[in-house]
Formats: C-alpha cells, sequence, structure tokens
C-alpha cells in the first residue's frame, strides 16, 4: 500500500520545487553532524514549527533507517498502529517502510499492531518525512501511531523497539514528533514546558510523562517522547541536550494564545 499524503498543500507546500527550496531553508547545515539515538521534533505547520524542526535536522545526521512515532490525533485504529510495509508519498517522492525492522517491532513488542487505518489521517509523523526525504533520499522508515497513555504501555513499546533495534543490526534514528504546550500564554507555555524539557534532559521517560498529567502540560506527543527515551536508554542513551525552543507568537508576534515547539536529542 502506498499511503497518500494528508497534509501537503496544508501544514505543507505540495509543490516539489517550493518544498525543496522551503527545507533548504529552514535546515541550516552544522559543521558536525551529531549521531543520536532518538529525538524530539515538532510537527505544526512548516510556517510555525519547520524552523525548530530544521535547526534539529541540520545538526543531527540521518541514517537510512528511521522510526516515527507519533501520537494519534484522530482516535482511529489500533492503540499502538505500525503501518508494517508498502511505502509513504510526499511531494519529495516514495519513501519505503522498513518491513524487516517493523517485523521485528512487532515480534519484540506484544502491543504492536499492524494497522494502516491510525496513519490515513495522522499528520503528526506525515510531517517529519519531507526533512528526512530532503537530508536522506534513500531514507526508510517505520511510522507508529500511538493511542495510549499509561507508563507501561510505553515500556514495553520502547522497550521492544530497543531490542528490535539491537536485533537490526545497523544504525536507526528514533524521531518522537511531538509539540510542547498548546493554546497559552507565551510566558506559561515556557514555564509548564521548562518542566518537560527537564524531564527529557534527565532521561527520566516516566517522569516525563507523569509531570505532563500532574502539572496539565499539553504536549501532544508525550508518549511518543517517553517511548522514545525508554528506547533510547536501552540502547545506552546517557545525554540529551535541547537544541531550541520558540513558540507561534515567534512567528505570528501574538503571544497570548500560543502553541510551542521544542527540538531536542538524545544520545
Amino acid at each position: 500500500m502506498i499511503r497518500q499524503p494528508a497534509v501537503a498543500g496544508q501544514f505543507y507546500t505540495d509543490d516539489p520545487d517550493k518544498l525543496r527550496t522551503q527545507l533548504k531553508a529552514m535546515i541550516a547545515p552544522a559543521p558536525f553532524k551529531e549521531r543520536a539515538l532518538g529525538v524530539i521534533s515538532p510537527h505544526a505547520g512548516y510556517m510555525y514549527s519547520g524552523a525548530v524542526a530544521g535547526k534539529l535536522f541540520g545538526e543531527v545526521a540521518v541514517p537510512s533507517t528511521v522510526v516515527i512515532l507519533g501520537p494519534n490525533h484522530h482516535g482511529i485504529g489500533a492503540r499502538a498502529a505500525i503501518f508494517p510495509e508498502g511505502s509513504w508519498q510526499t511531494p519529495l517522492g516514495t519513501a519505503p517502510v522498513n518491513s524487516s525492522l517493523a517485523t521485528l517491532i512487532k515480534k519484540h513488542s506484544s502491543i504492536v499492531e499492524a494497522d494502516q487505518k491510525a496513519h490515513i489521517f495522522e499528520h503528526s509523523l506525515e510531517v517529519q518525512l519531507p526533512f528526512l526525504q530532503f537530508l536522506r533520499p534513500d531514507v526508510s522508515i517505520v511510522p507508529v501511531c500511538l493511542g495510549f497513555r499509561d507508563f507501561k504501555s510505553c515500556l514495553l513499546l520502547g522497550s521492544g523497539i530497543a531490542s528490535a533495534i539491537r536485533d537490526y543490526g545497523d544504525e536507526v534514528l528514533i524521531v518522537a514528533s511531538s509539540d510542547m504546550t498548546h493554546y497559552e500564554t507565551a510566558a506559561s507555555a515556557k514555564q509548564k514546558d521548562e518542566q518537560a524539557i527537564n524531564m527529557v534532559l534527565a532521561l527520566d521517560a516516566e517522569g516525563l510523562l507523569l509531570v505532563c498529567a500532574q502539572k496539565d502540560i499539553t504536549m501532544c506527543g508525550v508518549v511518543p517522547a517517553t517511548v522514545m527515551l525508554v528506547a533510547a536508554k536501552g540502547l545506552g542513551a546517557t545525554k540529551a541536550r535541547l537544541v531550541q525552543y520558540a513558540t507561534s507568537g515567534d512567528v505570528t508576534g501574538d503571544n497570548r494564545q500560543v502553541v510551542a515547539y521544542a527540538a531536542l536529542t538524545v544520545q
């Protein structure tokens, strides 16, 4: 099955030439590319969060295989839905699903189900793909859409992904797709988001999930980020770094009700 783009022309342009030009402008290549086990990248419209994602991907070496974890905004399909085979289409071309790694993830994590329905309308995974394709035209992906909230499931899936990557035997980047606080003042968002970011910097997966629940931090991809942290720690991660933090107010000039974005790497 070829998964057709759901938000091309909305979250990002559907014109291939314009998209390449925008990505080139947003991605500022760093002198040295960081090798990361996992990253957190925002998934709003490119006019709002593209510069944050671009700075992140400009500083990270993208390997040929990427697992993309995203939240299920629509509530359709399985609670841990993996797109098992086929490819994903964007204006930049087609990226194949890495069925070998997808099969290993299903093998090592009992909560994962092969389910394409959860992915049909979901934007959180799709908006990451043009960045990856631009930097790594030969990239293959494993898209996983998540619709649960409990840490036990995060632990099971994260540990399973780590085991699958070890069995796979090649370098894999885990991209957790998430925006930060939604629809609060920029000052309130920053105060809340610092608490979540500090948990990521401490590599505290359970702490991240808890602080978002306890402090009402509306980080929509907290579960993908938590799963990524579990997996990265299982693969030997020892540190994390904040690459950039910004809000929609930085673009619009209106700080009364913003959506916030953070880019982080985990090594």
